[in-house]
């Protein structure tokens, strides 16, 4: 298995946009026929903007020509606090591994890229949200569970 891992760029529009939808499908329990129009129309316009003003970066995996992973890292500024005095944060999402590669340490590696990015920005401040299925990798890579937040539902 020669895998590759490299940084998307805006010529990786189309792969990222597709794994964002399997990702959002999966994590909700979406079947096919339920309309994902929208959020794929808005996917590629978050891509298309993100990756042009540098607050996202991504990493795309390959087996010599196919792609079997992904994993992507969102960056944002928060008011300084005490524990974060830049207020600079990034949180990371759209983890995707293949099944026929899962339990490789590909996830591993490319959530370790991703750390890298935030790290190489001076960003400490990492969160993500943890299905049940990778809740065990990011335990394993440090991640531990936040008890204070919370979240004003629609």
């Amino acid at each position: 298995m020669a895998l590759s891992y490299r940084k998307a760029t805006l010529a990786d529009l189309e792969i990222l946009t597709k794994t964002r939808i399997e990702v959002l499908r999966a994590a909700n329990q979406l079947s096919t026929d339920i309309d994902m129009s929208e959020v794929k129309k808005q996917s590629l316009e978050y891509y298309q903007n993100a990756l042009k003003n540098d607050t996202h970066s991504a990493y795309l995996v390959f087996d010599g020509e196919a792609f079997v992973g992904a994993g992507g890292i969102s960056y944002f500024q928060v008011m300084p606090t005490y524990h974060n005095p830049t207020g600079k944060k990034a949180y990371i999402m759209n983890m995707y591994t293949n099944p026929d590669y899962r339990r490789q340490g590909i996830a591993f590696k490319t959530l370790d890229l991703l750390v890298a990015d935030a790290k190489e920005r001076g960003i400490t401040s990492i969160s993500l949200e943890a299905t049940d299925m990778g809740r065990p990798l990011y335990e394993k890579y440090g991640f531990v569970k936040m008890n204070d937040e919370m979240e004003l539902p629609n």
